[in-house]
């Protein structure tokens, strides 16, 4: 398989999204990329059980993409090996009354992982500059001051939104918290595709949504939205990752390394040592449990 350079996907200089790829070439079949994925998602669960044990930093995984990117089916894989006590995943439907009253990363901050834990939101607070842009009537819900009508959300209004995300995400940060952001890039016919797939196949009818129409028609919109963001809020701290989506196998092969090359870098996660004077009576303790 052909080795990849993490920099290739992270974003550390402004994108233009139209020249973002939707496909990746791994130069392996999509069997070898699946027991890729199986060796890396090991490695990283073992890695967590470390973490936990270490107790000093969490990981939040943020996944962002468009309507059938894969998000749901990339958490089931990535995580496959995880002792459930070590990962919690929201998803981040539309806010509710008690969410509405609150500032809009309320809710995202109460779900935040604990340390020594990964945190995964499935659609995360990026859709306060996403979805809220693509139809900004959804912010007068929120009852802010001085936002009485739609002409009042100008340009200043966003990029107020991007230095608020920017600082509750460096805060994270030098909190122990260890943030990544994945955008998840299909492209437009590959979503029509699994879009048909979904009406094709009865059992998974349940998916589709005729507002997933409503939203396709929204496409250019949408990815004006999502480079603007990808632009504007991917740092040192909290950097965004595109990752070519059209192969659900390799994109899920690519969170994977990714999330576990990153975080191997962090050498000071290790599992605690016994205090001297534990260690020193462990034969002791065994004979204790044998003579009971």
């Amino acid at each position: 398989m052909k080795a990849f350079n993490i920099s290739d996907y992270k974003v550390s200089k402004k994108v233009n999204i139209k020249e973002t790829s939707t496909k990746v070439d791994l130069d392996a079949t999509k069997d070898e990329v699946k027991d890729a994925l199986k060796t890396t998602r090991k490695d990283l669960a073992k890695f967590q059980d470390t973490m936990y044990a270490h107790g000093k930093y969490a990981a939040l995984i943020c996944l962002q993409g468009m309507d059938t990117a894969g998000k749901d089916s990339l958490i089931r894989e990535v995580f496959e090996e995880f002792n459930s006590r070590g990962v919690v995943v929201h998803s981040f439907k539309t806010p509710s009354t008690n969410e509405l009253k609150h500032d809009y990363l309320w809710r995202h901050y109460i779900a935040l992982p604990q340390r020594g834990k990964f945190g995964v939101f499935n659609r995360t607070h990026y859709e306060n500059v996403l979805v809220t842009r693509v139809h900004p009537e959804y912010i007068l819900n929120e009852n802010l001051p001085d936002i009485t009508k739609v002409s009042d959300i100008d340009e200043t209004f966003w990029q107020q939104r991007f230095e608020q995300i920017n600082a509750f995400e460096k805060t994270l940060s030098e909190n122990g918290t260890i943030v990544f952001k994945f955008f998840l890039n299909i492209s437009k016919n590959e979503q029509k595709h699994r879009l048909l797939r979904r009406l094709n196949k009865k059992e998974k009818n349940w998916k589709f949504s005729p507002g997933d129409l409503k939203e396709r028609k929204l496409w250019d919109k949408y990815m004006n939205c999502y480079q603007e963001l990808l632009n504007n809020t991917s740092t040192d701290y909290a950097p965004w990752y595109i990752i070519p989506a059209d192969s659900k196998p390799s994109a899920r092969y690519l969170v994977s390394k990714i999330l576990y090359e990153t975080m191997i870098n962090f050498k000071d996660i290790k599992e605690p040592e016994l205090a001297p004077e534990i260690e020193a009576k462990i034969s002791e303790y065994k004979e204790q449990l044998k003579n009971e």
